[in-house]
């Protein structure tokens, strides 16, 4: 029988695909046990350091490890600094009386899961992404519950949770709130609409080919969202008198960026493909082209079902643009049936089934 729920530590930073879902178990834990102490821990220099207490939540923050991938003279620091890292977390633990432990990946985590494991702390591990990273790779060699957001990702014992969600997201009615979106963005909602986003950085991929197209997706009439990513802002050339092409930074709203659109064209990270899987929105999924692949592997599932396209950045141009996604998103039909895929193979309750493991994680 699980014990009540008075402490939990949350682990996990760097970028907001870490940080995203940590928060919405947060929100999801608090909603259960309104008397929770919930504390976030992360870095000084990490996006965490902003986000998490901007939501409410007790930041902490122990000093950053990053994990060499080949020989260096970091390398030989490792031990030293790691060993300063699990003291601080130690501390935190001890001093929360933390039950439970949940890592979320990222330089923060490893700390945090050894100091657990050396305190007898039990640990959930949850990996965004299709492939693991190391973080998580280390921690859930001993964790007891470990939750993945994607099927087939190589972490013994994993259990599929999905990707914890903001509510607004999850529980986003797409069609109830068409109207609303668009008005607010100046749409006319009769208008086939296209959303464009590169992440909160952009993507100079997509900004490009897309630019390139205004004018000619104006006078085929369709309306596109471009979120361009800070500092990238461009003025679009559109045609008189056709739809308009309205070019943000970034959106504050995005769950209303997600109704106003009948099709994306995005990056492939797991925040993205989840989110757009569980709200049923067509997606053409554009890997980045460096890393470890993940970004493909992402969407391989999504795309495998009938829920997106997957193209190769090299292929988006703005004659790209022209002949493949103008006629896609003035198909209804084609559209219809990819959303329907998308809806079928999209979570929309990652927070609460994370939730679940934290709980019986607790004994």
């Amino acid at each position: 029988m699980s014990a009540p729920l008075r402490s939990v530590v949350l682990a996990g930073g760097g970028t907001a695909g870490h940080v995203s879902p940590l928060l919405a178990l947060a929100d999801e834990l608090r909603r259960r046990h309104p008397e929770l102490v919930i504390t976030c821990v992360g870095t000084q220099t990490g996006l965490e350091a902003r986000l998490v207490p901007e939501r409410g939540y007790p930041f902490l923050t122990i000093p950053r490890v990053p994990l060499p991938r080949r020989p260096t003279l970091d390398l030989l620091r490792l031990p030293r600094r790691l060993a300063g890292s699990v003291r601080a977390a130690l501390d935190i633990l001890r001093a929360q009386q933390a039950q439970v432990v949940v890592g979320f990946g990222g330089y923060v985590s490893t700390p945090v899961y050894l100091a657990a494991r050396r305190l007898g702390v039990p640990v959930v591990v949850h990996e965004q992404n299709a492939r693991p990273g190391l973080a998580n790779r280390v921690g859930a060699r001993f964790a007891r519950a470990v939750a993945v957001t994607f099927p087939g990702t190589p972490l013994s014992g994993a259990v599929r949770t999905g990707m914890p969600l903001r509510r607004q997201i999850a529980d986003l009615d797409r069609a109830a709130r068409r109207v609303e979106a668009r008005t607010a963005y100046g749409i006319d909602p009769g208008l086939p609409t296209l959303l464009v986003t590169g992440g909160s950085l952009g993507a100079q991929r997509l900004n490009e080919a897309f630019a390139g197209a205004a004018a000619e997706l104006s006078a085929a009439g369709v309306a596109v969202i471009h979120l361009c990513g800070r500092g990238k802002s461009f003025a679009p050339a559109t045609v008189p008198g056709g739809a308009p092409y309205i070019v943000r930074e970034y959106a504050e709203a995005i769950e209303l960026a997600y109704a106003a659109a009948d099709l994306v064209v995005a990056r492939s990270g797991a925040s993205t493909v989840c989110e757009l899987s569980a709200v049923g929105l067509p997606a053409i999924y554009v890997p980045l082209p460096i890393g470890n692949g993940e970004q493909r592997l992402n969407a391989a599932d999504l795309v495998g079902r009938g829920g997106g396209l997957l193209v190769a950045d090299s292929e988006v141009t703005t004659p790209w643009v022209r002949e493949v996604v103008i006629p896609f998103v003035t198909d209804p039909g084609a559209l219809a049936a990819m959303a329907a895929a998308a809806a079928e193979a999209g979570e929309r309750d990652g927070d609460k089934l994370l939730a679940d493991l934290v709980e019986g994680a607790v004994r």
